[in-house]
This record gives C-alpha cells, structure tokens and sequence, in this order.
C-alpha cells in the first residue's frame, strides 16, 4: 500500500513532467506554424518596451491573467476596449457583460477587430482569439454565452485597455 506523502510526490513529480511537456509541445507547434504577417509588428525586444511584463506574458506568450485580478472586470462606462499592443479598438462597452468567470466578458468584437484560431494546449479544444492588427493573444471564445449571439469572448484584461467615450 503507498503512503499518502509517497502518492503525493508522484502526483507532483507526474504533473510537473506533464506541464513540462505542454511547454515544450506548445513552443514546438509555435516554431511549426508559418510565420503570419500582421500590419503592427515589433521585435520581442521592442515589444518589451511597449509592455509590462504580464502585458508581454499574455499579449506574446499567450498567457493568461489570474482571475479576479483586472479592474477591467469592473469597468462599466460607454467606451471601448482596445488591444493593449497596437491601440485597435476590440469591443464596445454595450457587449460586455458579468460572466462570473474573473475575466472581462463581451458578446462580440467589433467588425473586423479579432480573428480566431484552434487551441489545443491544456489537453483541450478551445478557440483563441488574437487581435487582428498586431495577432496578439487576448484570450478565447466559448459558446456559453448570453443571447443575442450566445458566444462568451472571455479576455484577459491586461491585454486591452479601456477607452472612454467623451461627450
């Protein structure tokens, strides 16, 4: 019979080979896919001058956020949400909504503002939304959404950055 403390360093030592290999898996299908021309585009190096840290993490690296953690989440004036990279704007303050989840919620982009593709990192299908000016990760999108489009674009708030609207 294995001991608790046995159990749980296996557990441990099986998930830290596991999160190793998606690292590893991820990074080998991003030098795999063809390189994708974007109308804003900057060394990483530049990139890092333009952005914080965990604006870098996400924005490049596909990262995401902890939930909870951005005060987008509570920002409920008219106005826009715009891509933290490039300024385009993203999503208008009428498609947000509260989904509960920790992140910012929108029922659509604006017209041509993201594009999408497959996501298969964390041993699951999922849609990843990217901006379309500058192909930086701003999160995904599910199909548990609140009418009329029943889509739930759930983004990382350190991503975008909030515009108001004046007047």
């Amino acid at each position: 019979m294995q001991s608790r403390r046995g159990f749980l360093f296996q557990a441990a030592a099986l998930g830290s080979l596991a999160a190793a290999g998606l690292v590893v898996g991820r990074q080998r299908l991003a030098m795999a896919a063809p390189a994708q021309t974007f109308e804003v585009q900057h060394s990483d190096a530049q990139w890092h001058q333009l952005l914080t840290d965990e604006q870098f993490d996400v924005l490049r690296r596909e990262g995401t956020e902890r939930p909870f953690s951005s005060p987008l989440n509570n920002e409920h004036r008219r106005g826009r949400f715009a891509c933290a990279g490039c300024q385009l704007p993203l999503f208008a303050s009428e498609a947000k909504f509260d989904s509960g989840t920790g992140w910012p919620s929108f029922t659509a982009p604006l017209a041509g503002a993201v594009d999408t593709s497959r996501d298969s990192s964390l041993g699951m299908e999922r849609n990843e939304v990217h901006c379309h000016r500058c192909g930086g990760h701003l999160g995904h999108v599910f199909d548990d959404g609140p009418a009329p489009t029943g889509l739930r674009y759930c983004m990382n708030g350190v991503a975008m950055v909030f515009v108001p609207v004046t007047a």
